[in-house]
């Protein structure tokens, strides 16, 4: 089924915030890298960490260690576009952020501000694992960040807890580290854990989580997508098949403030998958 590139670009720009449309721009329109930064850049904050509500879930302005993991996820793994130089001194910020075991510290202004009850409950985000990996990737991270999460993850981040992992998004954690970080022992090992517990989630998922699979096999050769072409398959077809009239896709939760993003990302999945026939409308 064709998707239409205008009713989604009207969703975005009738929904989206404004880096949310400049991503749209630079991925479909041809627009400005510059500009998209030029957007992000209104996130970072002089101590060189990330807020202001980038990540829609949690509205504090200061710097917060779930706003970095959400932009690296933009830039690392969901769809992967060049950071220039908006993550310089972001390892230093973070590693400022540490605990003695590697953990990370939440600004206590988090419950001053709206935010989602499940950030509420947890003080924020205190996870290294997907913040460093991704950091990794993109070659911002440190080797001091790289001990201090390695030894976290050892602790916390056991093969016995990824084969537990019954949640499809949760998988982001071990994904997003294991995939990317080389200097772990049996990586490998680990590696193939991931795989395995994102095959067994995804083989069960309800279709309101089909997209989800695309975040962790956002291009056709990427591992996951060479493991299980056929879930992967499956979950291009009804992503093609479920554009709303409005030109936007339903995430998992259906919280409207996350469908300009979700959306953007669907819309990039299918055309890295060589799946976008475009509809003339």
């Amino acid at each position: 089924m064709a998707v239409s590139l205008k009713k989604a670009r009207d969703f975005v720009y009738g929904n989206g915030v404004l880096w949310e449309k400049a991503l749209f721009g630079y991925l479909f329109e041809g627009r400005s890298l510059e500009h998209l930064h030029q957007c992000l850049r209104c996130y970072k904050n002089p101590d060189d960490g990330w807020g202001h509500g980038l990540e829609h879930d949690v509205k504090t302005p200061d710097s917060h260690p779930a706003v970095l993991e959400f932009l690296l996820f933009v830039f690392a793994r969901d769809i992967e576009i060049p950071s220039g130089n908006l993550l310089d001194g972001t390892a230093g910020w973070l590693e400022r952020q540490r605990k003695e075991d590697g953990s990370l510290t939440s600004p206590a202004s988090l419950r001053d501000y709206p935010a989602e009850p499940w950030w509420i409950e947890w003080g924020g985000q205190t996870a290294p694992d997907s913040i460093v990996g991704n950091l990794k990737k993109v070659g911002s991270s440190t080797s001091s960040l790289e001990e201090s999460t390695r030894k976290w993850v050892e602790a916390n981040l056991t093969l016995e807890k990824i084969q537990a992992n019954e949640w499809l998004f949760m998988a982001y954690h071990a994904f997003d580290y294991f995939m990317n970080i080389d200097n772990f022992p049996n990586v490998e090992t680990y590696r193939q854990a991931v795989i395995d517990n994102i095959r067994a989630c995804a083989e069960k998922m309800p279709q309101k989580r089909y997209y989800v699979l695309l975040q962790f096999a956002p291009t056709p050769d990427a591992p996951v997508a060479q493991t299980m072409p056929e879930v992967v398959k499956r979950s291009l077809d009804y992503v093609q098949d479920t554009q709303r009239d409005d030109g936007g896709w339903d995430d998992e939760h259906h919280m409207k403030h996350w469908q300009p993003y979700v959306s953007t990302m669907i819309f990039w999945a299918l055309k890295r998958h060589n799946r976008l026939e475009i509809a003339k409308s």
